[in-house]
């Protein structure tokens, strides 16, 4: 399991001893461990980091373990909270669960007894987070924009855009172009309580180099050539809310040392002007190059770097989820071509599933409207593809098991098929046969098949089914 899908525990106690017993318990439960001496320094602490599993002294020096619950259940509501205290002190403990408290422990404790709390906390976290996993998962292609599949590695991102959206936890997104970087930010932001609030995107590698800090920070009146008024920028547009920064890698290092310096001390200077602004901004960036790699070469400052790099998604190229392929087929089939019943031939279906797709989602997308645009309207065959997409892919990597992947694969495009058409066909089985061509005894035979119910299915039916 990558870092990013471990539970994140925080204790916090101003004995030393309780702290490194604790982490030691909890990176036995394969928990990522952080410490806090006070609550002060907790709270500092739930800028960069959420955690979901939290276990704290009832005394500490300024604020109490109940004021620190009430702050951290109106910051993370969904984040557990226990609470350690001494034996006199047991009712306070009570008190502080009918305030959002999972439970107490009492000190001195044994070491199975904190295990099995963090264990039981756990769960519930799980739990709490699956449930609402599987509630999103059903409607997907509505609610995330988009996002489409079922793959492990899509499922993954899917699950980690549910965990962020609580938090203004900074973000990096990776993958190579194509992917659908910024649909996972924008699902980040819009899925989570900052939604009413700007959401601004930003090309890094498309700012005039020298406009980029006038478009980032803003600039005052007279401040350079052009600058015929006062202008805010991207950042004071953001306020309250979220900028994307998409290809942060493309930013030359005078502009990387600026963004730091904004980020560390939340507020901006614009062009021209000795004033600072504060700013309030959830920063979410992404690119497509190796930030590791770039900053060991000099390319990026480091210290950027780890600023932005607090929890990592990356977004998987569509050759590693070529399950997915048909389903997105069929998504971009009813962006571009909605209500033409317009099919997929299986042998095209077989030549998406063995390309090897370097452009990724936005090149499928490409095709698929290319094909609508030049072809019959009726289906999408071999013919109506690119001649790169067309070609034979023997030496595709994938080219081993693309048997297996295209038998399953095109299980999956006929049963997706058959849910559109029967959709269409309001639930009439015999225009749907007539629709699909094939007898009536037939489609019986593969609504059992793919076990489609026998009624009248409307459209969140058919996403509920696929």
């Amino acid at each position: 399991m990558t870092d990013e899908l471990k539970l994140r525990f925080l204790i916090v106690d101003d004995e030393q001893s309780i702290r490194r017993l604790c982490i030691t318990v909890g990176q036995g439960l394969g928990y990522l461990c952080a410490e806090a001496e006070t609550a002060e320094a907790a709270l500092e602490s739930l800028e960069t980091t959420a955690p979901d599993l939290v276990v704290t002294d009832l005394k500490l020096p300024s604020l109490s373990g109940v004021e620190l619950l009430r702050k951290i259940k109106e910051l993370l509501p969904r984040t557990e909270v226990a609470i350690m205290t001494g034996h006199g002190s047991v009712e306070t403990a009570v008190d502080a669960m009918r305030q959002g408290a999972y439970d107490y422990i009492e000190k001195p404790f044994r070491v199975e007894r904190l295990r099995q709390l963090l264990q039981r906390m756990a769960e519930k976290v799980r739990l709490v987070t699956e449930n609402q996993f599987l509630r999103e998962r059903v409607n997907t292609v509505i609610d995330l924009d988009g996002i489409v599949g079922t793959s492990a590695k899509i499922q993954d991102v899917l699950r980690m855009i549910s965990r962020l959206k609580e938090t203004r936890t900074p973000v990096l997104i990776t993958g190579e172009s194509g992917t659908g970087k910024e649909l996972v930010a924008r699902a980040i932001h819009f899925r989570g309580p900052l939604a009413e609030m700007p959401f601004v995107a930003v090309d890094c590698g498309s700012l005039v180099p020298t406009l980029m800090e006038s478009e980032l920070f803003g600039h005052e009146k007279g401040s350079f050539t052009g600058a015929l008024k006062t202008k805010a920028g991207l950042f004071q547009a953001a306020n309250g809310g979220t900028i994307f920064l998409d290809e942060i890698g493309e930013l030359p290092l005078e502009m990387q040392a600026k963004l730091l310096r904004v980020l560390q001390e939340k507020e901006v200077r614009s062009v021209g002007s000795n004033e600072k602004v504060p700013v309030d901004v959830r920063v979410i960036a992404a690119t497509n190059r190796d930030l590791e790699s770039a900053y060991r070469a000099g390319t990026f400052r480091k210290d950027l770097y780890f600023r932005l790099n607090v929890v990592t998604v990356h977004v998987p190229g569509l050759r590693e989820r070529r399950s997915d392929i048909p389903q997105l087929a069929h998504y971009f089939l009813d962006r571009y071509a909605a209500g033409d019943n317009i099919q997929v031939t299986p042998a095209a279906m077989k030549s998406f599933l063995q390309y090897d797709w370097p452009g990724n989602v936005r090149e499928l997308e490409n095709c698929i409207a290319r094909a609508v645009d030049l072809g019959d309207h009726q289906t999408i065959d071999v013919e109506d593809l690119t001649p790169a997409i067309r070609a034979p892919q023997d030496n595709s990597p994938a080219s081993g098991d693309s048997a297996s992947l295209s038998t399953t694969a095109l299980a999956d495009l006929e049963r997706m098929t058959i849910l559109r058409v029967f959709e269409k066909a309001g639930g009439d089985k015999a225009l749907a046969g007539r629709m699909l061509g094939i007898s009536r005894a037939t489609l019986y035979r593969k609504l059992k098949l793919y076990n489609i119910p026998l009624r009248a299915m409307h459209k969140h039916d058919v996403q509920l089914a696929s």
